[in-house]
C-alpha cells in the first residue's frame, strides 16, 4: 500500500468531507419529515453518495409503485456521473484493475471528480484516500440531521429544509456568471418547472417526471442554441508543434 498517496487523497478529501456533512445534514432532516426512518435515511446515503438524486427520490418514494419513474428520474439525474467515470478512467495509471474501477466508480461525484481530475495521473490509493472523508462525511452528517430531525422545532428544521437548495444555488451562481449558455439554460429549467408547479393541468405530473422532463428539454434547447465547438484536430496540431 502507498501510504504517501492515500494520506495526500486523505488531506485533498477533507475539504469536500466537510461540505458534504453540512448538506447531507439537511439531507437526513427532509427524509424524516417525509416519512423516512433515521436508518432508511442512512442507508440510501451510504448507498447513493448523490444530492439530487436522493432529494429527487425521497419525492418519488414517498408515492409507493412508482419504480419506472424512480428509474427515469434517477437515470436523467445521475447520468453526468458516468460520462466523469469515463473521462477519469483516462487518467488512471495501472494500479487501478476492474475491480477497483467497479468499486471506486460509486463514490464518484462532482466535487471528487472536480479534485481527482486535476491530477495527472490518479492512482487507486489516492482516489481511495480522497473518498473516504467525503463518504464518512456525507454519511455522518444524514445520520445527525435524521436523528435531530425528531428533536429540532419547527422553525428551524423549515429554514434548514433550503440548505439543499441554496447548495444548488450556489453551483449554479458562479458557473452562470462565467457563460451566458449556462444562465440561458439554468432560467429556462426554472421556467419550465414553475410552469409544472403554477399550471393547473400540469401540476398533476409527479414530481420525478417534472424534473426529468425540464432537465432534458432545458439542455436539449442549450445544446441546439449553444453547442460548444469542438477544436479544428489540425490546429490542435499545429499549436503543439
Amino acid at each position: 500500500m502507498n501510504t504517501t498517496l492515500l494520506k495526500k487523497g486523505i488531506s485533498a478529501g477533507l475539504p469536500i468531507g466537510l461540505g458534504y456533512l453540512s448538506v447531507s445534514f439537511t439531507f437526513g432532516i427532509m427524509a424524516t419529515s417525509a416519512g423516512l426512518s433515521w436508518w432508511q435515511a442512512l442507508l440510501i446515503s451510504m448507498l447513493n453518495l448523490t444530492s439530487a438524486g436522493q432529494l429527487a427520490g425521497i419525492n418519488i418514494m414517498i408515492h409507493p409503485m412508482q419504480y419506472i419513474e424512480m428509474l427515469i428520474a434517477q437515470l436523467t439525474i445521475n447520468i453526468r456521473y458516468s460520462f466523469m467515470s469515463v473521462s477519469l478512467s483516462q487518467k488512471t495509471d495501472d494500479s487501478f484493475k476492474m475491480k477497483d474501477r467497479w468499486i471506486l466508480g460509486a463514490f464518484v461525484t462532482d466535487e471528487i471528480f472536480g479534485v481527482a481530475v486535476t491530477e495527472k495521473s490518479v492512482n487507486k490509493y489516492f482516489f481511495w484516500g480522497l473518498t473516504i472523508l467525503p463518504y464518512i462525511g456525507w454519511a455522518s452528517g444524514t445520520l445527525i440531521g435524521a436523528l435531530l430531525g425528531n428533536v429540532l422545532p419547527d422553525i428551524i428544521l423549515n429554514a434548514l429544509n433550503i440548505a439543499l437548495y441554496a447548495m444548488f444555488i450556489a453551483i449554479i451562481i458562479p458557473e452562470a456568471k462565467k457563460s451566458v449558455a449556462i444562465t440561458v439554460v439554468s432560467l429556462i429549467a426554472v421556467g419550465l418547472s414553475c410552469m409544472f408547479y403554477f399550471v393547473p393541468m400540469l401540476s398533476n405530473i409527479s414530481s420525478g417526471i417534472t424534473i426529468c422532463i425540464c432537465a432534458i428539454v432545458a439542455t436539449g434547447i442549450g445544446a441546439v442554441f449553444f453547442p460548444i465547438k469542438e477544436d479544428d484536430p489540425l490546429e490542435t496540431v499545429e499549436t503543439k508543434e
